[in-house]
């Protein structure tokens, strides 16, 4: 079926998200269409602001409204560490946690060979400077995703920080809390019996 033109392009903005395809996107589009004028007011106006205040801390490269970002201007953090995340929102995810009190670093990404993504493409060169200008920080805490990727990054940043005598970490990795040792997959396992601590 053929739609009017603003609803095609509303349908072909939306299927530029993540993980929408076409039906999701029609249905959004025509959800759109039946929400007040107000509110679509609200979140064209929520959208462009994303764009328009905020920027990148140029410390950590969160994303944040003023330059350096509270976490970085804050001076009760601890100065020794840096937990070095993938993406802004992983940030918000510790946070959560409210256990963490040290400093972060984000990569806007992680070594993808496969899609062409080498130690230029993230936030890497950014983190070398930072660590060689702040002799407070002590420890880096490689925090990427249990992925293929992520492990790649994190033995990377090690083999590229270790040197510089610095203590690096990675998260513990294996079993959830709460999760029965007959559900994991054998690399769960494995990790879990690799990241085991002394009781």
């Amino acid at each position: 079926m053929q739609y009017p033109e603003p609803v095609a392009k509303l349908i072909d903005g939306y299927m530029h998200l993540p993980g929408i395809g076409e039906k999701t996107a029609t249905r959004l589009a025509f959800y759109t269409i039946d929400m007040p004028k107000d509110e679509v007011q609200q979140f064209a106006q929520a959208l462009l602001d994303t764009k328009d205040k905020l920027t990148v801390c140029s410390i950590c490269g969160n994303i944040t409204e003023t330059d350096p970002c509270e976490i970085c201007s804050d001076p009760m953090r601890d100065q020794s560490q840096v937990l070095v995340v993938e993406q802004p929102k992983d940030i918000a995810t510790m946070e959560k946690m409210k256990d963490y009190h040290g400093l972060y670093h984000v990569l806007h990404g992680v070594l993808s060979p496969m899609e062409g993504k080498g130690p230029d493409d993230i936030n890497i060169s950014s983190l070398i400077k930072r660590l060689q200008q702040n002799e407070k920080i002590k420890e880096v805490i490689i925090a990427t995703n249990a992925t293929p990727e992520g492990d790649a990054t994190a033995m990377y940043l090690a083999r590229l920080l270790k040197p510089a005598g610095l203590k690096v970490t990675r998260l513990a990795r294996g079993l959830s809390v709460g999760s029965d040792i007959e559900y994991a997959d054998e690399m769960t396992l494995f990790r879990a019996v690799e990241g085991r601590t002394e009781m």
